[in-house]
């Protein structure tokens, strides 16, 4: 009997399932990008049939993110992405203030030619974004700038927390609706480096706790963040 099958069509492939990594970089990256704003709900349900898995998998998923500290987990009420006060907004940039420093000291005493190459491939990248007016990319490379500082000074505890809160930062004006192209300006970034080439600490330094209060001084306390929705972001 004939194949019912038409001759060079092949049958399509079944969609592969994403691992846990792989859906937690994804809402993470839509979180960064401010794709999905703080106080987006994140059912577990509407998640499972996105991402084509199943309900345990996305509870691994949102437990990863809530250790993060980028969702909270709500009893009887669900999972949402973070939604900063402005006391927690404050302590973010506390925090950073106290923290980045320090690692702007141990990169400048172990940096090296690949560490640099690595930053300027990084603001090459951020340049490009804004070339391209890509706003989301811009948030995302902006927050990622500082991680990478901290990942290039060789403590991965260091980077452990530049990571949580560069994400809180990014939560934090995506909520207070900052205008991201400007608190976060890649000639500021370009200043850290050159500081950092020259083994200049005391401007590194400098620069970067300016650059940290413009930031936090072009916050709008105010605003209101609106309602998305999940399957046109993450879908």
């Amino acid at each position: 009997m004939a194949s019912s099958n038409k001759p060079g069509k092949k049958a399509a492939s079944p969609k592969r399932e994403l691992s846990v990594d792989e859906i937690v970089e994804n809402i993470s990256n839509a979180i960064l990008e401010h794709r999905l704003v703080p106080g987006t709900k994140l059912g577990e349900d509407r998640l499972a049939a996105i991402y084509g898995t199943n309900r345990p998998r996305i509870r691994e998923v949102l437990a990863r993110l809530s250790h993060e500290q980028v969702v909270e987990l709500v009893p009887q009420r669900g999972a949402f992405v973070a939604k900063p006060t402005v006391e927690q907004a404050r302590n973010v940039f506390e925090a950073r203030r106290l923290i980045e420093p320090g690692v702007l000291e141990r990169l400048t005493q172990n940096f090296d030619e690949d560490k640099l190459r690595g930053l300027l491939e990084h603001l090459g990248r951020e340049q490009e974004a804004r070339r391209t007016n890509d706003k989301h990319a811009v948030v995302r490379l902006s927050g990622e700038f500082h991680t990478l500082l901290a990942e290039l000074a060789g403590n991965s505890l260091l980077a452990r927390s530049m990571k949580e809160l560069s994400t809180l930062t990014c939560l934090t004006i995506s909520l207070y609706d900052a205008p991201t192209a400007n608190s976060c300006r890649v000639d500021e970034h370009s200043a850290i480096v050159e500081a950092i080439r020259a083994g200049d600490l005391p401007l590194a330094r400098k620069l970067m706790l300016r650059h940290l209060q413009h930031i936090e001084d072009s916050l709008d306390l105010n605003s209101e963040s609106e309602e998305v929705d999940l399957e046109s972001v993450l879908g």
